[in-house]
């Protein structure tokens, strides 16, 4: 029996990797007023959220937080560090891979790539041969994202950084964890990350509107060389007392309030802790989607276990089965939103995201109701859920 497109009955199950599922408490902390833009008490929630950031990115350097997403950040990254003819190497592990490397060659960067972006992570030995064939070292940049939130294949970037400093090569390392921050284990410094940017929608439990950027004092050093192209990018600019010059211009404030609140519901479960929780639930969907692999027409679209991301699962669906129509059903009659294909995987896949302020019941929820929804088009797979509860037991 169809539900009403208007009526929606119970609580709705939001399964894509971003938005994510925002918490009570962080919803509540932005319905307060604004504050006048020179107000030290929202000064004061600004830097708390800066400091708050720095541990979570594992840097003692600076934190920009942006009115943007994370294609924002990508140009912040761009504008500050690159000029036309630089050449960069991208770590192609999927959809966003690709586009952030097709967005800087929209700005005249020549980008070198790695990997197919398919179905496995490019391989160190690949990175290394680039790099090594870098004779001049003209790459300034070696780019990759931890967690690509298409494929949901994970990036060893501790590895890479090793690669880099066994040949001695000085460029920089930049990290995109928008899917990754919170979720699992990333320690800026000391893996030698130059940059990494995160945006507030995803493992950070707030509302979309926020990206993160934080900034070694190499690449620091780099920017204020740079002939920067924006103003409003500018990290050396930004780089200043007053939260007017911090944002340039007016703070995007009820942003702010949820991500301070957002931070401190993280600080309270400890950062440790809600990793292996997202490793715990990464398990269970793990576990089921083996299960429903099992008769050989639904697939992980990332064949090795070792490079399946802990915050995001792509399943492929059965070949000529178009996916969009599980996604709808789910969506009009189950309450469930799953995330969809991308790319070359458009209709072809179903993403679910498990990451953010999840649970156990949440996850078999999810889980549950996709169940549900691939019993409607008689796809042929074997249930997981004993699998996902005994993963969870």
């Amino acid at each position: 029996m169809s539900q009403s497109a208007s009526l929606k009955i119970g609580r709705t199950f939001l399964h894509t990797p971003g938005p994510t599922y925002i918490p009570q408490s962080v919803r509540n902390a932005m319905q307060r007023q604004s504050y006048d833009l020179a107000d030290q008490t929202f000064f004061d929630i600004c830097n708390r959220c800066v400091e708050a950031l720095k541990p979570i990115f594992g840097t003692r350097h600076n934190v920009f937080i942006y009115a943007a997403n994370g294609h924002g950040a990508w140009d912040a990254v761009a504008q500050n560090l690159f000029t036309e003819g630089d050449q960069v190497l991208l770590v192609n592990n999927g959809g966003f891979s690709y586009w952030w490397g097709e967005h800087l060659s929209t700005l005249g960067v020549k980008v070198h790539s790695v990997g197919q972006g398919t179905h496995a992570a490019a391989g160190i030995d690949a990175i290394q041969r680039a790099l090594a064939d870098d004779k001049s070292k003209k790459i300034k940049a070696v780019l990759v994202a931890q967690i690509d939130t298409a494929s949901s294949i994970k990036a060893d970037v501790p590895a890479i950084r090793r690669v880099m400093d066994a040949l001695d090569h000085n460029a920089l390392l930049l990290a995109d964890v928008v899917a990754s921050l919170g979720t699992m284990p990333f320690e800026m410094d000391a893996w030698g990350v130059d940059v990494a940017f995160s945006a507030s929608q995803k493992a950070m439990m707030g509302p979309a509107g926020l990206a993160m950027v934080a900034v070694s004092q190499k690449a620091m050093d780099v920017a204020a060389a740079n002939p920067v192209k924006s103003v409003y990018w500018n990290w050396v600019m930004r780089h200043g007392a007053d939260n007017y010059t911090q944002f340039g211009g007016t703070a995007p404030q009820h942003g702010i309030f949820g991500l301070e609140a957002a931070l401190e519901r993280l600080n309270q479960e400890g950062l440790a802790v809600a990793q292996q929780r997202h490793d715990r639930l990464a398990a269970a969907v793990h576990a089921a989607v083996a299960c429903w692999a099992a008769p050989g027409a639904m697939a992980f679209n990332v064949n090795a276990p070792q490079d399946r991301a802990n915050s995001v699962t792509t399943i492929l669906t059965p070949e000529g089965f178009a996916s969009e129509q599980l996604r709808n059903y789910a969506r009009s009659e189950l309450n469930l939103v799953l995330a969809g294909g991308l790319g070359p995987l458009s209709n072809k896949a179903i993403r679910i995201g498990h990451m953010g302020d999840l649970n156990e019941a949440m996850i078999l929820g999810c889980l549950a109701a996709t169940e549900v929804a691939m019993h409607k088009f008689d796809l042929p797979f074997e249930s997981g859920l004993d699998a996902a509860v005994k993963a969870l037991a």
